[in-house]
């Protein structure tokens, strides 16, 4: 990917242009990071670019954005620019093309405001990028208010960026954040929610929690969550209220996927299970998450309860509960719960045994189906919910072992009255 990068920057400067490696990746190649995405910025204007690499397309004309494909990879090479006012707290009203220290000054953070000379091998440091990244701070270029004024989500990116490398927000840019927290409501659901991901399904997902409570953002953007903040609890570790409790939750999680962060999220906005489940869905979609998220959140959150007491349960019932889709993240939520309210992990540890155990039950198909019912007979309702729930109870006890043998039970069991069952 580099190689490919450095290309395009020598075919740039071959060509008279100026041309560097920018932001994010200089910022994490410095860190000893792997870097994701290498974004190139050049004083070539972008018509030059799309002459200069046929097949680029422009992406965004009005900013001098070009998009170029290279060696199975994806670039984006933008002009050297500074901006007009920011009206609409998201889009600069207007752009002029620059050179690389006015580029450099109109970008966020200073961290993400250094160039890298692929070719010479050298940083470019305008703003002093390099003494932050040393310091280990997140620092907004220029008047941390003014910053925040021209696109709002900055807000929420300084607090992502402060988790995902352990950096700490500066006092003067934290009071910035404080000061405008209540401007966050202008940035559109899809950007925060894809902030909100990035802050819980990334390093330090409990530490962006509190940090959103404590500047102010989360009363804007979740106040069901920073509403837990006052719901005291009993002695729980180190636990001393609900918001505490699902920072620590957050923490413990590993590798979450975004149903299974949210789901630990949103577990107590609900006085139970079945109330949190609703709000949850609520909420999610509030933050425009497509449906599978907002049932798979759903569904975490009302099933907990049984994961809790799945040691009381009958053979089948057990089977049944193992037997869910997205099992794994049941239990990982099961377990983040053992451990923020300092209990045993003895209920955890009770589920993963029998699933173990009864491993060849909980993959064995189902002997029968709906269809099966419908060839039979029985017309759709609540008969199909009993019929299929018994004669799936007797086949995970072993007393129903094929399809035969069920279909005669069924038979036997729920005789039909009339042409159609209801």
């Amino acid at each position: 990917m580099k190689q490919a990068a450095r290309r395009i920057v020598e075919k740039l400067r071959r060509k008279g242009y100026q041309a560097f490696f920018a932001g994010g990746w200089v910022r994490d190649f410095l860190l000893g990071r792997r870097p994701k995405d290498i974004d190139i910025a050049t004083s070539a204007r972008p018509d030059e670019v799309l002459r200069l690499f046929p097949g680029s397309r422009a992406i965004g004309a009005q900013f001098g954005v070009v998009q170029i494909h290279s060696y199975g990879h994806v670039y984006e090479v933008a002009t050297f620019r500074t901006e007009a006012a920011y009206l609409d707290g998201r889009h600069p009203s207007s752009v002029t093309f620059s050179g690389p220290e006015q580029d450099a000054l109109r970008r966020d953070f200073t961290i993400n405001g250094l160039f890298y000379d692929p070719v010479e091998e050298r940083v470019i440091d305008y703003v002093h990028g390099r003494d932050d990244l040393q310091a280990r701070v997140i620092r907004t270029i220029g008047d941390p208010t003014e910053r925040f004024s021209e696109d709002r989500l900055r807000m929420l990116r300084a607090i992502r960026l402060a988790c995902s490398l352990g950096f700490d927000i500066v006092p003067e840019t934290w009071r910035a954040i404080r000061k405008l927290s209540g401007a966050v409501v202008e940035v559109s659901r899809e950007r925060i929610r894809d902030e909100l991901i990035r802050i819980f399904t990334g390093p330090n997902p409990g530490r962006g929690l509190g940090l959103l409570y404590d500047s102010g953002l989360l009363e804007h953007i979740v106040p069901e969550v920073a509403a837990l903040a006052r719901i005291r609890l009993p002695r729980q570790g180190a636990s001393r209220n609900a918001l505490t409790r699902t920072c620590r939750r957050l923490s413990l999680l590993r590798r979450p996927s975004v149903s299974l962060a949210f789901a630990t999220l949103l577990q107590d906005v609900g006085t139970t299970a079945t109330e949190g489940s609703k709000i949850a869905g609520n909420i999610c979609r509030r933050l425009r998450m497509s449906n599978e998220e907002i049932e798979q959140v759903g569904n975490l959150i009302s099933a907990h309860p049984a994961f809790l007491s799945a040691a009381e349960m009958r053979k089948s019932t057990l089977v049944r509960l193992l037997r869910k889709p997205d099992i794994d993240e049941h239990l990982e939520l099961l377990r983040v719960n053992c451990l923020s309210a300092a209990h045993s992990l003895e209920a955890y540890r009770y589920c993963k045994r029998k699933l173990e155990e009864y491993h060849d039950e909980v993959i064995a198909p189902a002997l029968i189906n709906g269809e099966d019912l419908i060839a039979m007979g029985y017309s759709p309702g609540p008969i199909f919910k009993r019929i299929l729930g018994e004669v799936e109870d007797l086949q995970i006890e072993g007393r129903l072992k094929t399809r035969e043998e069920a279909l005669a039970h069924i038979t036997k069991s729920f005789p039909l009255q009339n042409p159609r069952c209801k």
